[in-house]
């Protein structure tokens, strides 16, 4: 008599094999779950982790010297970090940015007003035959009537009414704009260049290792401010000059400006390492730059009473014009009449360079890192 089973899964041999597979397939698939559910986490930490990094890096938490602040997000492969003021065309083939430039290029800016176009004209004709990049900066904010010169569509014209040279130079040349040129020639729009030729300075400013020149100033016909601008005719360059009486003397032991290491703010020529190193001296809120002069000698790349001076053999007439202050009102019954608010503006000048020479003798005294390599200067500064 058979005595029935109360489980048929143990009731024969034939049951055995499926107990087998459940007993096997039970840890099996307990790891398999396991380890996926790890892959799954795994994954998507990493992902979190990734867009942790991404979202840190553009908030720019993460500094990298090797790359230009904000630029972090980027493949370093494809950052342009500079740029420069050639015009480009609107079809054709592509300049590369590395062939945009000849070698040998420099950059004339000039602050100019539709009344002194003559003058103007030729100097940016003598420019441009050098292999120059011409900007113009219209104070007087007009720009159509330069349209029938013929090298109009050339140059660069940026307007901005009643705004000085210094004004535009702090927005426009930035260094990181202007590094492609070897050097920048900053000029007042009053100049004659009769006796000028850009090409021949530029050697004799290379040969002379210059950092920061100017030409020197024909005395017969300029209006000459600062003896040290005036054309020695016996010299190819000078560095200093000589008084030796009265007050304000200079002679061969002098070591500061303005009897060594100036030039005048009218023409000076910056190479674009000088202009790098100026460029962060000017003020923003400054515009007339009065004082910026006798500090230049700091961005010379070296010792000013060699890296500074004025070139006697390419020199220019200095006309003197009235340009910034002088506003023709046409509001009147009578006629257009002329608004001189020259004394203004020259009070202005002083007053900027007063706060101006202030904030050196600020910043010298904060910044205990600093170390003056003219000590002979008290702060710094002239007094």
């Amino acid at each position: 008599m058979k005595t029935p089973s109360s489980d048929p899964m143990l009731s024969g041999s034939n049951n055995r094999p499926c107990l087998c597979i459940v007993v096997i397939a039970a840890p099996l698939i307990w790891a398999a779950y396991f380890f996926g559910s790890a892959v799954v986490v795994k994954e998507h930490k990493d992902r979190f982790v990734r867009w942790d990094m991404i979202e840190t890096v553009q908030k720019g938490d993460i500094s990298d010297h090797c790359r230009p602040r904000g630029s972090e997000p980027l493949p370093k492969g494809v950052m342009v970090k500079t740029s420069n003021l050639e015009l480009q065309p609107l079809w054709g083939p592509v300049i590369e940015n590395n062939k945009q430039i000849g070698a040998e290029r420099s950059l004339l800016t000039l602050a100019v007003g539709i009344k002194q176009k003559k003058v103007v004209n030729d100097i940016v004709r003598k420019f441009l035959r050098g292999n120059f990049t011409v900007m113009l900066f219209h104070y007087d904010g007009v720009v159509d009537e330069w349209k029938n010169l013929e090298w109009s569509s050339q140059v660069i014209h940026i307007s901005a009414v009643n705004q000085t040279k210094w004004w535009f130079a702090k927005r426009f040349l930035h260094p990181d704009i202007v590094s492609e040129y070897e050097y920048i020639f900053l000029w007042d729009e009053d100049i004659g260049v009769e006796n000028f030729d850009p090409t021949r300075y530029l050697m004799i400013v290379k040969d002379e290792g210059l950092e920061i020149s100017q030409p020197a100033l024909d005395t017969v016909k300029s209006d000459v401010h600062h003896l040290i601008t005036a054309r020695v005719s016996s010299s190819r360059v000078h560095r200093r000059m000589y008084k030796l009486r009265g007050q304000g003397r200079c002679d061969g032991h002098s070591t500061a400006p303005p009897c060594v290491g100036w030039v005048e703010m009218m023409v000076p020529v910056f190479s674009k390492a000088a202009w790098r190193c100026a460029w962060h001296m000017v003020q923003n809120d400054l515009i007339h730059a009065w004082g910026l002069d006798q500090l230049l000698g700091y961005c010379s790349q070296g010792d000013r009473t060699r890296k500074v001076g004025v070139v006697d053999s390419e020199y220019i007439v200095h006309l003197g014009l009235p340009t910034l202050g002088v506003i023709e009102n046409n509001q009147t019954n009578s006629g257009s009449r002329l608004i001189d608010t020259r004394v203004n503006v020259r009070q202005r000048s002083f007053d900027e360079m007063q706060i101006f020479r202030q904030r050196w003798r600020d910043a010298v005294k904060e910044d205990q890192c600093w170390v003056d390599p003219y000590s002979t200067l008290k702060n710094g500064t002239p007094s």
